[in-house]
């Protein structure tokens, strides 16, 4: 059995069932997952890091008949890339809230009993009102640590009976340490990671509100998503109903087709209740 090496450094036998899973869930058709498969069986050796069987699947896919089927298995990568700071993380966030029900604002400086307190979220549905801490990572294999619980915990308990804070919340792009989730859990907090907990993790929430970041376009260079960001849009969704956004980046014609084109299938993929994805 060949053993990989995960991003936090772990090793574990390969399995083609989680390689499976991860194409499938990206809603690749049917046909080209059995070629995805084949290619990466021929692709792995022992001790392979995880990153390297992601880069292989990446590559087949950009050369497929449908190559915008990239940009949707690299929706994990995405994320992270909506950095250096995590400002648009937590608009990101804001907005996947919306589509649950919620009321959102962020980065509100709050007066507690004891200090300020810059909050990432404020999330209200009904009379619910929940503190959010938006932990943001641009590097696989990074863990929110139990420190993250602690401060969480002390921020509500300084805010929570001036404003009438029911729970607090950690959402963040990766993992929280095993700890870090005992802590958050004994005192009544909520977490969301990217994979936890099993059901209503980060992903599943994701998928559910069909909303892509604009750091999955493949047609745009880091520096022009880093330039949407600044100016607020951080949704493709935004694009396809504001297609005027695109003309801010002055791109040459081509380029600026293959990126529409690009967002149309994001957008329609997004739309398409039949898709296996969702």
């Amino acid at each position: 059995m060949v053993t990989v090496i995960k991003a936090s450094g772990e090793k574990e036998p390969f399995s083609e069932i989680k390689v499976r899973n991860s194409i499938q869930r990206a809603g690749i058709p049917q046909e080209i997952q059995e070629q995805v498969l084949a290619h990466i069986k021929t692709k792995i050796y022992e001790n392979i890091h995880t990153k390297e069987i992601y880069k292989h699947i990446v590559e087949f896919l950009e050369t497929s008949p449908q190559p915008f089927n990239k940009t949707r298995y690299t929706l994990k990568q995405a994320i992270m890339d909506l950095g250096p700071t995590g400002y648009p993380f937590e608009d990101y966030v804001a907005e996947i809230l919306k589509t649950e029900g919620y009321q959102t604002q962020v980065r509100q400086i709050l007066e507690g009993e004891c200090i300020s307190h810059e909050i990432d979220i404020i999330a209200q549905k009904e009379n619910a009102k929940i503190l959010i801490e938006a932990k943001f990572h641009n590097r696989p294999g990074t863990r929110s640590d139990v420190h993250v619980s602690l401060y969480t915990k002390a921020r509500f308990d300084d805010l929570k009976d001036k404003y009438n804070f029911a729970q607090a919340w950690i959402v963040t792009n990766t993992k929280v340490t095993t700890d870090g989730v005992k802590y958050a859990l004994c005192n009544g907090m909520k977490i969301i990671g990217w994979n936890y907990p099993e059901t209503g993790n980060l992903r599943d929430l994701v998928e559910k509100a069909k909303l892509y970041p604009i750091t999955a376009l493949q047609s745009l260079s880091q520096s022009q998503k880093q330039l949407l960001l600044l100016h607020g849009t951080v949704l493709c969704k935004n694009i396809c109903l504001n297609p005027s956004i695109i003309k801010t980046l002055e791109l040459p014609r081509d380029k600026e087709e293959k990126t529409v084109s690009e967002l149309e299938f994001l957008c329609n993929v997004s739309n398409d209740p039949t898709n296996p994805q969702y």
